[in-house]
């Protein structure tokens, strides 16, 4: 299923009176779509004007015009900045405001569809990938949206694809009215804390949403990681969700299970024991990899093997068989589909073939989510960990992730992440710096340089009991460095690396 140039929207819709949608305006004319970008503005658009990094979007209003936009929502600097063409509905919060907006015009769509969220600083995407999978399982039409893309029924939705996890709320409305359409009962969704903290799913109360675990990340948007923490927890209030489902093994867990009861909200709780709802029993290692479980679900016994190593994804699992039970699904049907789901770019073994190590592909970012994925693995004779850090984002943790990766790996291979406009040997600096510094013995420290003469020099050092991680990008298939992004997939660039290492063996 293709998309458009200007991305998923329904193509049913009711034009909706300008000051039905933003009440007070003098102007009646009919609005059939919502825009936050001049360049996809379809006829009929209310175009959205806000404040960017560089320019003011309602510097943009006349493109959005010719384009076929029939109104501007914006606040009174961008009143400002805009042309003559449009009508003006001024508000000194268009962002919020946009979300009810894009909702009422694409007719609520949220309504007609049982919603799941999910946030936290990691397991999201693996967590989503899980239920979307468990409800299949049950029959149930789903959609799916996050970090690796939008889906309907399993399928990728490409062409459309926005570089959040949370679409900004036009967009989101829009997709969610194109999946309805297209005969989609459930939706599940990642939410993010940018999501939260700039009212992308104001116009969305979610029938459960999950709490995966709270780490450090997006300091540099957020400030401090209370507010991050507080940006995350305002997805379990009334407003935004009718069930939490709470890990509780983490200590973040603990507060918003105190604050969603005493919201009035339902609540179920997961943990490593029986103090929890939804817990493991027994587990046991299987072969490439897969983890067998056999947990309670509210007190109903559920086996299953999952198809991902590590405990956190146990957590993963546990948390995705929860949110299908709270909306009343079977979860013996529901522990068949996550048996069969696959999670691109989470923990993704790469298959080399015999007398190869262990090698798989993992999105980690965080210094948490390093531990975890190292610890994924544990069992090897040698574990070796390549990763670097993000340029322009968050330049606090590089130092804490190339820790984190010395106390868990044998080895590490220090490199690019997506340097984006910074120095990428400046950034590989302060990893090294970190990983060095906690002076670790018989941890070997290793600049590896580009990303793929670093994923070969670990796979060259690798034996074949060893198992190698290659972290940070996990499903991306393009770097950016200075501001241009080439084609690059770290499970493809694994091939190819052994694959001239077998040939290079051959030939000596």
């Amino acid at each position: 299923m293709s998309a458009t140039r200007t991305g998923l929207r329904p193509r049913r819709t009711s034009p909706v009176p300008l000051d039905v949608l933003v009440p007070g305006t003098a102007s009646s004319v009919a609005v059939s779509g919502v825009t936050l970008d001049a360049r996809l503005v379809e006829p009929g658009d209310l175009f959205v004007g806000l404040p960017g990094r560089h320019h003011h979007g309602a510097t943009f209003s006349d493109a959005a015009a010719r384009a076929g936009a029939v109104a501007l929502l914006t606040d009174p600097a961008g009143a400002a900045l805009a042309g003559q063409t449009l009508p003006l509905a001024v508000l000194a919060d268009p962002r919020h405001a946009m979300a009810g907006a894009a909702a009422t015009v694409y007719g609520e769509p949220a309504r007609a569809l049982t919603t799941y969220g999910i946030t936290g600083t990691q397991g999201k995407t693996t967590t989503a990938y899980l239920l979307d999978a468990a409800l299949r399982a049950g029959r149930t039409s789903t959609g799916l949206i996050g970090t690796v893309g939008f889906a309907l029924d399993g399928q990728d939705l490409g062409g459309s694809r926005t570089t959040v996890t949370t679409p900004e709320s036009p967009e989101l409305q829009g997709l969610l009215g194109y999946l309805l359409e297209h005969g989609a009962q459930a939706l599940v969704m990642e939410v993010s804390s940018h999501a939260l903290a700039l009212g992308r799913v104001d116009a969305i109360v979610f029938d459960v949403a999950a709490f995966t675990g709270f780490g450090t990340d997006h300091l540099d948007f957020h400030g401090d990681v209370e507010s991050y923490f507080e940006a995350k927890a305002s997805l379990f209030t009334p407003e935004r969700t009718r069930h939490a489902v709470l890990n509780v093994d983490d200590a973040r867990g603990e507060v918003l299970v105190g604050r969603a009861r005493a919201a009035g909200l339902g609540v179920t709780t997961i943990g490593a024991g029986p103090y929890a709802d939804v817990h493991p029993v027994r587990t046991e290692l299987a072969e490439h990899g897969r983890t067998r479980l056999v947990a309670r679900v509210h007190g109903e016994q559920v086996e299953l093997t999952l198809p991902l190593p590590g405990e956190y994804n146990l957590r993963n699992a546990l948390t995705a068989l929860a949110m299908v039970a709270a909306t009343g699904g079977d979860v013996a049907v529901a522990a068949q589909g996550v048996e069969r789901a696959s999670v691109p770019g989470r923990m993704q073994r790469v298959d080399l073939g015999e007398g190869s190590p262990a090698v798989f592909v993992d999105f980690a970012h965080t210094p948490e989510a390093v531990t975890a994925a190292i610890g994924a693995v544990a069992g090897s004779a040698r574990v070796l960990a390549v990763l670097g850090a993000g340029g322009d984002r968050d330049p606090g943790k590089r130092e804490p992730m190339g820790a984190a990766a010395a106390a868990a790996a044998d080895v590490v291979v220090v490199t690019d992440d997506n340097p984006r406009t910074e120095d990428p040997a400046a950034i590989r600096a302060r990893v090294l710096a970190g990983a060095r510094g906690l002076d670790r013995a018989g941890v070997q420290v290793v600049d590896g340089g580009d990303r793929r003469s670093a994923i070969t020099t670990a796979l060259g050092l690798a034996g074949p009991d060893d198992a190698v991680v290659v972290l940070g990008k996990g499903h991306e298939t393009g770097q950016e460095i200075a501001g241009v992004v080439t084609p690059f997939a770290d499970a493809e660039v694994v091939r190819e690396a052994w694959s001239r290492l077998r040939t290079d063996g051959a030939a000596s």
